[in-house]
């Protein structure tokens, strides 16, 4: 060992012991038995993700750019070369999957309190609604018994497990466990921000999605699957409207024998910070914006050389989930996430994410599948599109009017006075009519009449202090309104 090391892998052993008496401390006031037992497994699952990220800190470790290649094409499958499969492969099929949506999201940056998924989206019905109608439905007409999981965090459980009671009696059913709750880092100290178990609801967090896989198997719900003789897992973004069982990708799972597929689609300009698929030192990895080095990011929001993105539609074999956390093998990429806490203190986060965990199943590859299956909604911009004419629903699922002579879906940019649900709600007094749509930018003080038809390219502005009215039956096509302008009825 050399002199200058020595001092580092003290510091890092001083770190190491005193997180783990803080962590141990926190668990020794836990009374009950059963509590305590999954708390700790909780704070051992913490202390391993801490002892990876002092240990990554300590060696530098830093993704070599030359060795990050454009994955092949045995890597990556265009869904329109996967074989359907016959009924009965379908239905068997079926028979052994299980629905994951990752619920542990609040609706706060939509201005809703409460989980993102019991926010209205289409028609009345919210994104679990929706959900709960397309695995229903999925049931009935197959015949099967698809279960529904939702992975909870610390911050949705409660609510939701309320919310759910009104699905009882339907031909679902409906699990539920939560992931991890992990303490705040305080930054200078490198120790656990709560001083107990209980602690505020700020000191604790959860550690992302890629804590997915031992909070199944913590909370008994992987052991439950495997005993119902569930053998597939399709996971997905509860915000994600397009993440519909698809039984083409299903059966491709089954007959390529592959433990992990990871749905992508072709980048757009909108899409250049997504996580994209990879070779990197001869395995097939995750790449997330966080990873790179700064002054390769340009290089890596190219559409040109990474020209698909993880839409976070994965596919996964029960059994090899249980195999690579009896084993230990799971250690994806920490992401960072710097934060401050009420105090005022600079605390960090430790987090990972769930499609770096492809690396560590047997035969993963990437399926690039149609846009359709990424209709993420993350903003009422997204919301403008799912409730318009553009999309129809059908048993829970939305589908691209087939009015709209092309397969692409328009540019919707809507300002700071449309960002919350309420507000953008109030702002239309009806969905436009958008099938003609190429690209809506709205800023300032605009409100929409009924039946308002928006066609090409449309830009809405109105200056600070005023506003726009645009009148019901109005036609806008190539339009540029702005200035201080209210249209009125003629």
């Amino acid at each position: 060992m050399s002199m200058d090391s020595r001092p580092v892998d003290h510091i890092r052993s001083f770190s190491l012991l005193s997180m783990r008496n803080e962590l141990n401390k926190l668990v020794e006031q836990v009374k009950d038995p059963e509590a305590k037992k999954y708390f700790k497994n909780e704070m051992d699952g913490f202390y391993a993700l801490f002892t990876r990220y002092l240990s990554e800190k300590a060696k530098g470790t830093r993704l070599n750019w030359r060795e990050v290649k454009t994955p092949g094409n045995d890597k990556i499958i265009p869904y329109k070369e996967l074989k359907p499969a016959s009924h009965e492969a379908s239905k068997t099929a079926l028979s052994k999957l299980a629905v994951l949506k990752l619920n542990g999201g609040l609706g706060t940056t939509m201005g809703c309190v409460g989980p993102k998924s019991a926010i209205e989206v289409r028609d009345g019905m919210t994104f679990l609604d929706l959900t709960v109608r397309q695995i229903e439905y999925l049931n009935r007409d197959n015949n099967v018994s698809v279960p529904l999981i939702l992975m909870n965090s610390f911050n949705t459980d409660d609510e939701t497990k309320r919310i759910i009671q009104k699905y009882t009696g339907q031909q679902l059913k409906i699990m539920t466990f939560n992931q991890s709750r992990v303490p705040r880092i305080e930054k200078e100290s490198l120790l656990p921000l709560p001083k107990d178990p209980v602690g505020k609801i700020s000191e604790w967090y959860p550690p992302g999605h890629g804590d997915l896989f031992e909070s199944l198997a913590n909370s008994g719900t992987l052991d439950k699957l495997l005993a119902e003789g569930k053998e597939y897992l399709f996971i997905s973004n509860v915000d994600n409207l397009g993440a519909t069982v698809d039984q083409t990708i299903l059966n491709h799972l089954v007959e390529s024998g592959a433990e992990f597929l990871m749905e992508v689609t072709d980048k757009t300009k909108a899409d250049i910070k997504g996580g994209t698929l990879v070779e990197y030192e001869g395995s097939i990895r995750l790449l997330e914006i966080a990873q790179v080095p700064s002054e390769h990011v340009e290089d890596f929001k190219s559409v040109k050389k990474f020209k698909i993105f993880n839409t976070n539609n994965l596919w996964v074999s029960i059994r090899a989930i249980k195999r690579v956390i009896e084993h230990q093998e799971l250690s994806m990429e920490i992401i960072v996430n710097n934060k401050t806490a009420e105090t005022g203190e600079k605390v960090i986060q430790l987090e990972t994410a769930v499609g770096a965990a492809i690396k560590h199943f047997k035969g993963a590859h990437g399926i690039n599948v149609p846009r359709q299956r990424f209709l993420p909604v993350k903003s009422t911009s997204d919301l403008f599109l799912i409730t318009s004419d553009l999309y129809k629903l059908n048993h829970g699922e939305l589908v691209l009017n087939p009015k709209r002579l092309f397969g692409t879906v328009p540019i919707v940019k809507l300002g700071d006075h449309f960002k919350k649900v309420q507000h953008f709600l109030s702002r239309f007094q009806s969905p436009p009519h958008i099938l003609e749509l190429d690209h809506l930018t709205v800023t300032g003080d605009v409100t929409f009449g009924t039946d308002v038809v928006l066609s090409g390219t449309v830009i809405i502005v109105a200056n600070h202090g005023s506003r726009i009215d645009i009148p019901s039956g109005a036609i806008l096509h190539d339009k540029v309104v702005s200035g201080n302008l209210r249209i009125l009825d003629h």
